[in-house]
């Protein structure tokens, strides 16, 4: 049986009275990515830093590699690698000069970070930049330093918070691809995202936050068959709203408006008929696709906008 990295029970925490953890628990195993989503303000950023001993926790435990957070959470975070949300990278310092120093936060010496850095420049794609200064350096190419830099302690369990936010979808695809590589080598992970198709590629299991609880949890396949139906037609288009009102409910086991958009949840055997209906409204445009994990994600929190 895979053996567990972290374990959080019954998590609480408040700022001035109001609570933004409010009872969460999970596990991770050796091995697995673990997703936590959520809208801004749901406590993804908390947990984190609670895991890591940043942040003390109002009510609840925190176990990380064994070891009781925040009692000993400086010898847990000697083993663990963090992708922060935003990048604090030394601008006065090169590619590599942010690595060796990053190693001596560790204890590493010099000599051993050394001969890591060029397997982790490789890795990050970035062979041939050692003596770059960041000023030099795009976004995504800052962010698979900042990567790079969490590996630098060979770390068994890596934390990332919202590692891809800001990107080009080339960038994206590529800290996607470096991330399935560590977990095929048996690193372990713990991920916020607000991206659904980087949580469906990358999570094997995943927790979906509001207002600091979990609302759902299950592997992405699983939520998907649980709590939505399989199949979603959308329709465009300024009639949309009309259509939605007057025809489309009838026609969708349940739908949803949102601008210029009707999103219509069907069941398999419902599509021809829907599909055959818009032939006959050309003021109108359609997309058919399978449900995923966006859908799930706003019919468990909303459409709102989140501050």
């Amino acid at each position: 049986m895979a053996s567990e990295v972290l374990r959080v029970t019954a998590l609480r925490k408040s700022y001035a009275g109001r609570e933004v953890v409010a009872g969460v628990g999970f596990t991770l195993e050796a091995g697995e990515c673990y997703g936590l989503l959520g809208p801004n303000g749901a406590g993804k950023t908390t947990i984190l830093r609670t895991c890591l001993g940043l942040t003390f926790a109002s009510a609840g435990s925190v176990t990380l590699l064994g070891l009781p957070v925040p009692a000993q959470a400086r010898a847990a975070r000697m083993r663990v690698g963090v992708v922060p949300q935003f990048d604090n990278l030394d601008p006065d310092f090169t590619v590599a000069e942010n690595l060796l120093v990053f190693g001596r936060y560790f204890g590493l010496a010099d000599r051993t970070t050394q001969s890591r850095i060029p397997d982790l420049l490789d890795f990050a794609g970035l062979t041939g930049k050692e003596s770059a200064k960041l000023s030099t350096l795009s976004g995504g190419m800052k962010r698979r330093l900042t990567l790079a830099r969490a590996l630098v302690n060979d770390p068994d369990l890596l934390l990332l918070d919202e590692p891809t936010t800001g990107l080009d979808p080339q960038a994206r695809h590529l800290i996607w691809e470096r991330l399935k590589r560590l977990l095929a080598a048996g690193k372990t992970i713990l991920l916020t995202t607000h991206f659904m198709d980087e949580a469906e590629r990358l999570c094997h299991r995943l927790a979906i936050l509001d207002a600091g609880r979990i609302i759902a949890e299950g592997s992405p396949r699983a939520l998907i068959a649980a709590e939505i139906e399989p199949q979603v037609v959308e329709v465009y288009g300024e009639d949309a709203p009309r259509w939605a009102q007057s025809e489309g409910k009838a026609q969708a086991r349940r739908l949803e408006l949102s601008g210029e958009t009707a999103f219509c949840y069907l069941q398999d055997d419902a599509v021809a008929a829907l599909l055959s209906h818009l032939d006959r409204q050309p003021q109108l445009r359609r997309l058919h696709r399978p449900a995923n994990l966006e859908d799930v994600f706003l019919k468990l929190t909303g459409r709102e906008l989140r501050d």
